[in-house]
């Protein structure tokens, strides 16, 4: 059998070496990095890997589209997708700033807690993510849009909120999303969000406070509180990086470090799944169901 070879797309001029590090660890024997990728650059190194290898050797090769900024690794990914053809192609997964990963842990925390996806509680299970127009914090509301979740997207900019719930709407043709403004002191849209919310997210800027003691002891409903900051100070109060479905009064909180064990089984498994097929295409909503069999 060939050499497993991932080749790493990354859009920053540095591929990440986080990312190079965790691909190695997954089974990856072979690692070629290209930093300062753009959807143009892309093109030859993928005729490359399309090209060099056929029949069953195709799934010896496999694409990581990472990098900071989440858009332009997309346009990458498209630019990836539209230059294969029939069977002529190679596993691909996008992880950019480790949006999909570390969403998809977030929801598959929540759902040791509450009952996410059963019929049984479709249309009745709600949640508000802060920071939801951020890469992470717009990937967990299509993650729990799709599980029939409804998300209040919330941000400092009402507007950005709506055109993320426009972009989410689109995708997930059954979402029930609302766009709210957070708010110094909660009120109006946002109050009511935290206050009928079973699941509160925090998916904000590194050492950005989302919802300080007060605003958090108004999430009167809330089963589960998740915060995805790990720089100080938390993105909502109280909660320590560490803290891992730690019982908090009526609800169970995880900090980001609870969560990232969680993110890293599921980034090293969907590395080895890249390598079992020469046509998988790995997105949030895969990353999520790699979670879901762990």
């Amino acid at each position: 059998m060939p050499k497993r070879i991932l080749i790493q797309l990354d859009c920053d001029p540095q591929p990440s070496t986080f990312d190079a590090v965790v691909a190695v660890d997954a089974g990856a024997e072979v690692l070629l990095r290209h930093g300062g990728v753009t959807p143009d650059a892309a093109v030859p190194l993928v005729h490359g890997a399309m090209f060099t290898r056929g029949g069953a050797d195709l799934a010896s090769t496999a694409i990581f589209v990472g990098g900071s900024d989440v858009a332009a690794a997309e346009a990458v990914c498209e630019r990836i997708r539209a230059t294969f053809f029939g069977p002529v192609r190679v596993g691909v997964m996008l992880d950019p700033a480790g949006a999909n990963t570390t969403a998809s842990a977030a929801v598959v925390a929540a759902a040791r807690h509450l009952p996410l996806g059963e019929p049984s509680a479709a249309g009745r299970l709600r949640a508000l993510v802060l920071g939801g127009t951020g890469p992470v914090g717009q990937r967990v509301a299509r993650l729990l849009a799709r599980k029939g979740v409804a998300v209040a997207v919330a941000s400092r900019n009402l507007s950005r909120a709506t055109d993320v719930c426009g972009r989410i709407g689109q995708a997930v043709a059954t979402a029930r999303l609302e766009p709210v403004e957070i708010t110094p002191a909660p009120a109006g849209a946002f109050l009511a969000a935290l206050e009928r919310a079973d699941l509160v997210v925090a998916a904000g800027a590194a050492g950005v406070k989302l919802l300080d003691a007060a605003g958090r002891r108004l999430a009167k409903a809330a089963r589960v509180l998740i915060d995805l900051n790990a720089v100080p100070p938390a993105g909502i109060d109280g909660i320590v990086a560490t803290d891992k479905a730690k019982a908090d009064g009526p609800s169970v909180v995880y900090g980001a470090l609870g969560v990232g064990g969680t993110k890293m089984k599921i980034h090293r498994a969907a590395i080895a799944k890249l390598f079992e097929t020469n046509d998988a295409m790995l997105d949030a909503e895969e990353m999520l169901a790699i979670g879901e069999q762990l």
